[in-house]
């Protein structure tokens, strides 16, 4: 085998740890979500876990608790766009932001 599957082969283990990198990144981002001009806030991490989240008290109204319910749903979807925006690098490296490695098993890795 020449250098060139050597090369290959060094190009790959870049790409593994650059995503590897990524991926944790990612991992441990943050985004905030909001609906109803700020009434209802929260944040996930990259897994879509919810960290947190605040409600201010003048949007809750124990006669409209529907409308409370969807402000959270809202504001959790404008969460979860945001991250699936941050996640476009990964999805440019044909990786499309899901966990676990692309099969680098022709590289020898």
């Amino acid at each position: 085998m020449g250098t060139g599957f050597a090369k290959r082969k060094k190009q790959a283990k870049q790409l593994q740890e650059q995503f590897l990198k990524m991926q944790e990144e990612m991992k441990n981002a943050e985004f905030t979500g909001s609906a109803g001009n700020g009434l209802v806030e929260l944040v996930i991490n990259g897994d879509q876990e919810l960290k947190s989240i605040k409600i201010k008290p003048e949007c809750v109204d124990p006669d409209d608790v529907e409308g409370l319910e969807d402000l959270i749903k809202a504001a959790f979807e404008d969460a979860t766009k945001k991250a699936k925006e941050s996640a476009g690098p990964m999805d440019a490296m044909g990786m499309g932001g899901i966990p676990g490695m692309p099969d680098l098993s022709q590289f020898g890795l």
